[in-house]
């Protein structure tokens, strides 16, 4: 082969003499071959395809750039300068003798490579980036081969006069135009028509050399380190990466693999099928079985019935499997293919660099070797770290990648299959299983995807370093790995050991949290009746609980860390120590030690991350069994719903039979019904007679059993719970159509909602929260009324839509709305509905009775037929006359209760309560809003009216104070108080025990240092055995004192840490509870309760790991540079400015980080409330046929999230970039300066020097990552903060105490008592003076807002005086402490508050009363029958909220607590929740024989119940009008009789009470 190649060059190819010297050089005939044609090579062999641009595409070419102009003139250049060399070549010929061939071959070659890019750089235009990766590498290439002849002809050209002059210059030429070129070729090339993209995203246009760098991601950290990034900010995604080009491919992929599964688990069941035919005999005990599953479920009624029949005994159901996973496989797999070669070239070089470090080692140990070589390995150190790093990255950002596109694809593909759901499948995973899946497994999944290669790779690593080890230190390295595979199961343990106390934990945090969430939202209660020191025990001693398994945990988590650091050391120990002892001819050198550190190093990272790759694997399988299910249920089979035309039918039941599961029994049976176009059709039928799943089969939601439905034309739907959205008003009206101001007017006209638009506090602008929380029921029921009818549809099915509002609203619906007057009188109309009195004004009425028609006409021929109907008529009938007026009457006083009760006006303070909850969840979505605004720029022409006009905020309209996001940089004050919290004194321990443990790492490895240079002390001696004794001693004994100092700072800080979990819990919750009612009624609940779960978590469990990673990176870096210097103390003078390009890259990044973090979470709540909105108005949405809009707009929510992780992902690889290079450079400088001072360094110290170099890459990274995360959990110490210094109420005990036995008399004067609700604020009460007299029972009457209940609160001193005082019993309410004024006083609240607990720990929270006094007050309050019926007693647990009571027990309860205290005063807010008549007579009865001798304040929303009070005293406008008996009050024509008369009480009437 050399002979050949020596001929054709025409000199020698290769001689080993020309390197065996100091001024070493290659022979020129290599010079010309092998290094001309390495490059070249690569680049026809991958060139070819870089054309293809050209033959295919049929787009057109992009215009000519400046730069592409610059690009082809250098490339033309190049031409002319081979074709130059060419001639030459030719001229040569001619004068001399033969030239060698090489002469006209590389020139031709060189002629046709740069004709070929020319090409490359022509097909380019074609392309969005219009650089060539190729190109870029082959010109990489070509000059780093070119290097080496560059400097021959240099140092030829130096010693001799130059022979062969013009090819020297044309050498040069063309190398410096090659250089040119590559310069030219870094920078990005944008057409002008492609300008618009590359600003949505310049990664599209970016250039090769800008893509592996991330430089293209620069100018948003840039942006993010000046100003917070807002979400307009962050690029678009790539079109690719776009939710909706993901979701195509992974659906066509989905089918596929489905149909394979579905036909896979058909066999299983014929499988199945014939197992279980010879087994038929077994079947009569399965049966049975059943059966006692069927009496058990019948014994538990409190636990939600599972599926009927007996399909919990069978197994679960079976459902096609392993689909999942070979989609995903299919749809990434370009991802997946790219991601392993980058790996594998990481890889293989990681396992260079400990080779170079050998040869660097012999180098320096060798005095006679030649300087060149040292050079030569420093230099290749640094060309492997670069590489390497950038392969790295481009690994992690396609994992990265691969990720959060598996996740969109999932979400998508989940989001989709909830809207064609059948209804059978709907019922196996509720609305939260569901947002489960989106959440948790999808997430999951993206987890997963990060590390999935390491399933492959960390096996390979293992193995290698293994082989490499062997090389090294023969079969002792054996001792080492067996030391590793003993730490493994041992962090097994301790991991599982703190599984067991993390789910623990898990249960503790959900218990406080389930307290702390009813002590917030009956806070009001709490503080009437001074009931919080008891709720503050219950909470302290779960949280006690909760830290003690904290501290448990955190002490594993230091052992386990303990163990983690103590396996390098350990395992270097025993290879070493076996090493050493096995055979005395072993002696441990440099190059054998550092290279096996350095090859341990690079095993402790697969050994760490293989276990944690399986387990995350198997977590995942769960996850793919769940979505597998949920994915490869059945649809919605709507094939019996036919729209055919039918002449003079508008719907048509045809012998329909439908059942809500396809084997249960049927809902509705053999239905035949015409409904005529443009009737309006009544359904009437006792409760479960079916008529609300007559319309889910009209709708199709229920499973077809025989015969069908024909529907002709679009429908609108009223369900009978309003459904509303996250939105506007408006746009819940509109509900995607567009606006039609004059039909929208109209509409909102008829539906009643004027009135409310001009309460809401931006009209119809106004942000309805999530499931409408700012609107009453009545609001809602008639938006969703609006809705349907501004839809403007053929078929209107309405659910009773009536129920829900007052009957006078009703009526008024019912004539302008769905009457033969009302807007929609010439459409169809189905209307289900119990209200009887509209029944003879429609066409047509159907009776169901168990899901059949028992009998249908018109109202007069039903009446005649003296059927089921006239009879149900007859009984109700009369009763609804009553009700019907007692409505009137109770609407007539509170003025349109329906809508008083909920307005938005907080200065009304009928219920300032209401006003909270309302307000909180509209708050919860304020962030997202922001977003959404300036995503949707929504067409509608008021959003600019909006705009145009900013609207003036009124006072007090905004009730809730926005919450401030914290942005820019912690304070540094956040981390002393931290530190604080911790204690100073623990704080400063800690940290000297990591010092001395940095202290003690660094000593290890020095002396690892002198024990290796014993090999050249003790050269050809034997080496003395006490010596080696001595080292291994030592050896160990520093490594064993290293792990100590490390455990005892790690337990220090677990106790630490806890330490401040507890303070700053207790801190926050005593505060908390003694804030003022105004702090609660302008902080929504959910950002309070954000407190004690979110931050505290932080606090508890992310701070102190973040704290002891970033101390330990610290220390780690410092010790590494501290070595490093000592070997080469110029190192000290590079140090600074690698510092202070780190600390500036670091300052840059953290910020736009941080906030691309919070941007992540703000974006990401919404996809999942869209999801829970969308399933939780399934019917709805299907009814409408808007499946297409919702999918659209969850695309458009799912991009905005995924273009803020993107953009994170994004931001770390442009960081570990720059920090890699930062780590690179170290590890060139230190080798660097070892070569320059060879001769006085010995082997040991640089091997170290260098080793704990190529260390320190990942660590710097590192420091970076927990910089970040450190200062991205301390907010939370900072928000923690802000609610402990929010400025309490009065205390709850002063030193002035009333007398015992107070108020005894019960008197109350009001003396000039003014007060309002906030200082912003209107006086609410306006001067109010009266006396009450002991034992009297007084009303108070009034409109709504007369300041009623403002009054009980001033009693309560819920609120304190503006002016005035109160007297009860001659003591000064003011004087005395909160709680001993609320403990002597009682209240019967409007709404009834209970909490999860006993019902004895209800009534009597602090154990006050024995067990007779409670039955006895039970018996008074008629519950006595219930509680001795319940299998627990007193002991009967009330679910959150008291769920498992009825309205009615709940308000028996409130009155039994009010009878166990039996003060002298009790406050008496009627109420207003509708309690049923039975109820309100038994609770006035009681409170009338039992408080006879009590002072008793009614607050009447109705009349009736204050008429027989001694004195009624009458509020307008906070200020009392009326104060007189109620027989006088009548016979004066003033506000009260006008209100009786409104009510319908006349003079008269008031004996017969």
């Amino acid at each position: 082969m050399s002979a050949a190649l020596e001929e054709f060059c025409g000199s020698v190819f290769w001689n080993d003499s020309y390197l065996a010297r100091p001024d070493a050089d290659l022979p020129v005939c290599f010079q010309q071959t092998v290094l001309v044609w390495v490059p070249l090579g690569f680049f026809w062999i991958l060139a070819p395809w870089q054309l293809r641009p050209m033959c295919k595409s049929r787009a057109k070419k992009s215009s000519v750039t400046k730069l592409y102009i610059i690009k082809q003139v250098l490339a033309s250049l190049l031409t002319l300068a081979a074709v130059a060399d060419l001639a030459l070549a030719f001229v040569e010929d001619a004068e001399q003798d033969a030239v060698p061939a090489v002469q006209y071959t590389n020139p031709s070659l060189y002629i046709a490579t740069w004709i070929m890019v020319l090409l490359i750089h022509d097909a380019r235009r074609f392309c969005l980036r219009r650089d060539s990766a190729v190109l870029f590498c082959f010109l990489t290439l070509s000059l780093l081969c070119g290097i080496l002849p560059f400097q021959s002809l240099v140092r030829k050209a130096l010693q001799e006069p130059i022979s062969d002059l013009p090819q020297f210059i044309l050498f040069f030429i063309s190398y410096g135009l090659q250089l040119l070129l590559l310069f030219v070729s870094g920078f990005s090339d944008i057409a002008p028509e492609t300008k618009e993209i590359g600003k949505k995203n310049p990664e599209v246009t970016a250039s090769f050399l800008s893509s592996i760098t991330f430089e293209w991601y620069s100018s948003i950290v840039f942006k993010g380190y000046r100003k917070p990034l807002e979400i307009e900010d962050v690029w678009e995604l790539r079109d690719k990466d776009k939710t909706k080009a993901l979701y195509t491919a992974f659906e066509k992929n989905m089918k596929s693999a489905m149909q394979k599964a579905r036909a896979e688990l058909e066999k299983r069941k014929r499988k199945k099928r014939r197992r279980e035919g010879d087994l038929d005999y077994g079947n009569g005990m399965s049966k049975a079985q059943s059966q006692d599953v069927l009496v058990l479920e019948e014994k538990q009624p409190k636990k939600k019935k599972k599926k009927k029949g007996d399909k919990d005994s069978g197994p679960p159901k079976d459902y096609p499997k392993g689909w999942l996973m070979k989609t995903l496989a299919k749809t990434f797999k370009q991802n997946l293919l790219l991601a392993v070669a980058f790996k594998l070239v990481h890889d293989a070089l990681v396992f260079v660099s400990p080779q170079l470090l050998k040869l660097l080692i012999a180098f320096v140990s060798d005095k006679d070797s030649f300087a060149w070589k040292g050079y030569l390995y420093a230099v290749l150190l640094f060309l492997t770290a670069v590489i390497q790093s950038l392969c790295l990255q481009q690994h992690f950002s396609l994992c990265f990648q691969l990720g959060i596109n598996v996740r969109a694809s999932l979400i998508a593909a989940i989001y989709k299959k909830s809207l064609t759901m059948s209804g059978a499948t709907r019922k196996e995973s509720t609305v939260g299983e569901t947002v489960n899946l989106m959440s948790a497994d999808a997430q999951r999944f993206m987890d997963l995807a990060n590390f999935i290669h390491q399933l492959w790779s960390s096996p390979l690593q293992i193995i290698l370093s293994i082989v490499f080890l062997w090389g090294e230190l023969g079969p002792s390295v054996l001792a080492g790995l067996a030391t590793m595979v003993l730490l493994l199961p041992i962090n097994a343990l301790l991991i599982a050991k703190a599984k067991t106390i993390q789910e623990r934990n898990m249960k503790n945090k959900d218990e406080r949290m389930k307290i702390m969430t009813e002590v917030l939202n009956g806070i009001k209660i709490l503080k009437l009746f001074a009931w919080e020191p008891s709720f503050e025990k219950r909470v302290n001693g779960i949280r006690a609980i909760e830290l003690k398994d904290l501290l448990n945990f955190s002490y594993l988590q230091s052992v386990s860390v303990f163990v983690f650091t103590c396996s390098p050391f350990l395992v270097s120990l025993a290879s070493f120590a076996v090493y050493v002892l096995v055979d005395e001819n072993n002696i441990l050198d440099a190059q054998k030690a550092f290279t096996a550190t350095s090859l341990f190093n690079v095993l402790r990272f697969p050994m760490a991350t293989l276990p944690m790759v399986i387990s995350s694997l198997v977590q995942s399988n769960v996850s793919t069994g769940r979505l597998e299910r949920y994915l490869s249920g059945e649809d919605l089979d709507t094939s019996a719903i036919h729209h055919n035309p039918i002449a003079g039918s508008a719907v048509r039941f045809t012998e329909a039979t439908f059942a809500w599961e396809r084997d249960s029994n049927a809902a509705i049976r053999d239905v035949t019904l015409d409904i005529a176009p443009g009737s309006l059709v009544a359904v009437v039928g006792a409760v479960g007679s079916g008529k609300s799943s007559l319309v889910s089969a009209m709708l199709g939601e229920m499973e077809n059993i025989k015969g069908h439905i024909n529907i002709q034309g679009s429908v609108a739907y009223v369900p009978q719970q309003a459904w509303i959205q996250n939105a506007t008003l408006r746009d819940n009206i509109l509900f995607g159509s567009e606006l039609d101001e004059a039909r929208y007017q109209q509409v909102i006209k008829a539906c009643a909602l004027l009135p409310d638009l001009e309460l809401l506090p931006a009209g119809d602008q106004t942000e309805i929260g999530e499931k409408g929380i700012n609107l009453s029921g009545g609001q809602k029921q008639r938006v969703s009324l609006a809705r349907a009818v501004y839809s403007d549809s053929d078929i209107y099915i309405l659910d009773d839509p009536l129920s829900a509002v007052d009957a006078h609203v009703g009526k008024y619906l019912f004539e302008n709305v769905l009457g033969p007057k009302g807007l929609l009188q010439k459409k169809t109309r189905i209307l289900v509905t119990h209200s009887i009195s509209f029944l003879p004004q429609v066409d047509n009425i159907v009776v169901l009775a168990a899901g059949a028609v028992s009998e249908h006409g018109s109202y007069s021929t039903l009446l005649a037929n003296k059927g089921a109907f006239s009879q149900f008529l007859n009984l109700y009938g009369n009763q609804e006359e009553d009700v019907s007026e007692e409505d009137t009457a109770a609407v007539a006083l509170a003025g349109d209760e329906e809508e008083a009760d909920e307005d938005l006006d907080p200065c009304m303070e009928e219920h300032p309560d209401d006003v909270v909850t309302m307000t909180l969840k509209r708050e919860a979505s304020i962030q997202w809003r922001k977003l959404s605004r300036s995503l949707s720029k929504r067409s509608t022409s008021s959003q600019k009216k909006a705009k145009e006009e900013p609207p003036k905020e009124l006072k007090g309209q905004k009730l809730i104070e926005k919450e401030n996001v914290e942005t820019g940089r912690v304070k540094f004050s956040m981390y002393m108080r931290y530190m604080r919290a911790l204690g100073l004194c623990f704080s400063f321990w800690t940290f000297m025990g990591y010092t001395a443990q940095y202290a003690a790492y660094t000593g290890t490895n020095l002396w690892l240092s002198e024990w290796t240079d014993d090999s050249q002390r003790y050269l050809n001696q034997t080496y003395p055995t006490e010596v080696r004794d001595m080292r291994i001693g030592v050896f160990g004994a520093l490594g064993i004192a290293q792990a100590l100092f490390l455990l005892f700072a790690t337990m220090l800080s677990a106790r630490s840490s806890v330490r401040a979990s507890r303070v700053m819990h207790q801190q926050l919750l005593s505060n908390i509870l003694r804030a003022p009612m105004s702090f609660f009624d302008t902080t929504p609940t959910g950002r309070i309760v954000n407190r004690f779960a979110k931050d505290i978590f932080t606090i508890d469990e992310t701070i102190p790991t973040s704290v002891r990673t970033w101390i330990s990176c610290f220390m780690g870096i410092i010790s590494t540079l501290i070595v490093i210097c000592l070997a080469t103390p110029f190192f000290a003078v590079i140090v600074v400015p690698l510092t202070i390009f780190y600390c500036f890259v670091l300052r840059f990044y953290i910020s736009t980080s941080r906030q691309l973090r919070r941007l992540d979470s703000v974006t990401r709540s919404p996809i999942y409330s869209h999801f829970g909105e969308t399933v939780s108005g399934l019917s709805v949405v299907r009814a409408y046929g808007h499946q297409e809009r919702f999918l659209k707009q969850n695309e458009v929510t799912m991009d905005i999230n995924q273009k803020s992780v993107y953009s994170w992902i994004i931001s770390n690889r442009w960081l570990a970039i720059r920090l890699e290079f930062v780590g690179s450079l170290v590890v060139f400088f230190s080798a660097l300066l070892a070569v320059i001072a060879k001769g006085t360094l010995a082997g040991g110290i640089v091997g170290l020097s260098v080793s704990s170099a190529l260390n320190v890459t990942q660590t710097l990274n590192w420091l970076v990552r927990t910089s970040s995360e450190l200062e991205t959990n301390i907010v939370s110490v900072e928000r923690v903060h802000e609610y402990m210094k929010v400025k309490n109420e009065a205390p709850w005990v002063t030193k002035t105490r009333p007398p015992r036995g107070w108020p005894s008399r019960g008197e109350i004067q009001f003396v000039d008592y003014k007060v309002r609700y906030r200082p912003e604020l209107d006086l609410v009460l306006q001067g109010i003076t009266c006396n009450i007299g002991s034992t009297e029972k007084v009303g108070i009457a009034g409109r709504t807002g007369a300041g009623k209940s403002s009054l009980t609160n001033c009693l309560f001193r819920v609120l304190e005086a503006a002016g005035g005082k109160i007297v009860i019993d001659d003591v000064d309410i003011a004087t005395i402490g909160l709680h001993d004024l609320r403990n002597n006083l009682t209240i019967i609240p409007q709404d009834p508050v209970l909490f999860t607990g006993t019902l004895r720990m209800n009534l009597d929270p602090f154990d006050q009363y024995s067990d007779e006094e409670v039955w006895k007050a039970l018996e008074l309050a008629h519950l006595k029958p219930y509680v001795q019926g319940l299998p627990e007693g007193l002991l009967h647990l009330v679910s959150e909220g008291g769920e498992n009571l009825s309205v009615g027990q709940r308000q028996l309860v409130c009155l039994a607590r009010a009878l166990l205290r039996k003060s002298k005063i009790l406050i008496l807010d009627e109420a207003t929740a509708a309690v049923d008549l039975e109820t309100d007579n038994l609770i006035q009865t009681t409170i009338r024989s039992e408080f006879a001798d009590c002072t008793v304040l009614t607050i009447a929303h109705r009349l009736h119940t204050i008429m027989d009070s001694n004195r009624v005293m009458v509020l307008h406008a906070g200020q009392i009008v009326e104060f007189d008996s109620p027989e006088e009050l009548l016979t004066k024509q003033g506000v009260f009789s006008a209100m009786a008369k409104d009510a319908g009480i006349a003079a008269a009437e008031t004996t017969a009470l």
